[in-house]
């Protein structure tokens, strides 16, 4: 039986090089539109996958995101965001793109054609059982993400595959599927549109949920953020000021003494104990 690709089904829209840049942009915003929904069809088993991943993370284990093209580069996006966002070290979630840090940049060809590539790489990583590794990719199809989801499920690591075809060769080797069907693309075939935009939501959601299970946020806050610039200090002076009920001098210098707003507010309570 043939594999049938949506995302590479025809657009619904044609002879764009027509339409007006209003029309084109209307269209555009309305096939956006389709992605949530198709994001949310995805929570059973997005939620599945976090709950396993807490755990692990918990005895030591790491997430690898594993993917080529957009794919591979929305992975990588979300992996470093997690140091400045939640102060974690940038080794518990890692981002590997097929062709390297090169393809960031720049198209590598034929990289992700490699089914071996991608278990060599988690092995120089030392791999083991407490990790999760994720495939991502659009078609479901990159041999670069099938060969590393198959291997790594022999050695016992929990996988799990993000795509926008129902049934694909990844789907078939995690062992959490996670399909989000957002139909064909608006430029034919062109997945940094839908697909992309909905891998990045689910993302989002998958280290969102984990840091905050992993104590990482208090109420609503990013209390462990890195202060690597003056926006961050500034956000979490007035994190602190609100939360002890400081001026901003006052809880700007204390948070610059202890580095974190936790640090900081944990401190300042464990020294004004009644």
């Amino acid at each position: 039986m043939t594999f049938v690709k949506i995302t590479e089904q025809p657009s619904l829209y044609d002879n764009l090089e027509d339409k007006s840049v209003l029309e084109l942009l209307t269209d555009i915003n309305n096939e956006d539109k389709k992605v949530a929904l198709a994001v949310e069809k995805a929570i059973p088993q997005i939620e599945k996958l976090v709950l396993q991943i807490v755990p692990r993370i918990q005895q030591g284990g790491r997430i690898f995101y594993m993917g080529a093209g957009t794919s591979g580069r929305l992975g990588v996006l979300d992996a470093s965001e997690i140091p400045p966002t939640f102060g974690m070290p940038n080794t518990l979630v890692i981002g590997l793109i097929a062709g390297g840090d090169t393809a960031l940049r720049n198209p590598v060809e034929k990289a992700e054609d490699n089914m071996e590539t991608g278990w060599k790489e988690l092995e120089a990583h030392n791999i083991n059982e407490k990790d999760t590794v994720i495939g991502i990719a659009a078609s479901g199809t990159t041999p670069y993400v099938v060969g590393v989801l198959r291997e790594a499920r022999k050695h016992g690591i929990l996988t799990a595959s993000i795509s926008s075809n129902p049934d694909s060769p990844i789907a078939q080797e995690a062992e959490i599927p996670i399909e989000m069907i957002v139909g064909p693309e608006f430029v034919t075939g062109s997945s940094r549109m839908k697909s992309g935009t909905g891998q990045k939501m689910i993302l989002n959601m998958i280290t969102t949920s984990t840091m905050i299970k992993l104590g990482r946020v208090k109420g609503n806050r990013m209390v462990n953020m890195q202060l690597s610039n003056a926006k961050l200090v500034d956000r979490g002076t007035r994190m602190v000021s609100e939360e002890l009920g400081l001026d901003y001098d006052q809880a700007n210098r204390l948070l610059l003494l202890h580095g974190s707003v936790k640090k900081a507010v944990d401190a300042y309570k464990a020294d004004n104990k009644q």
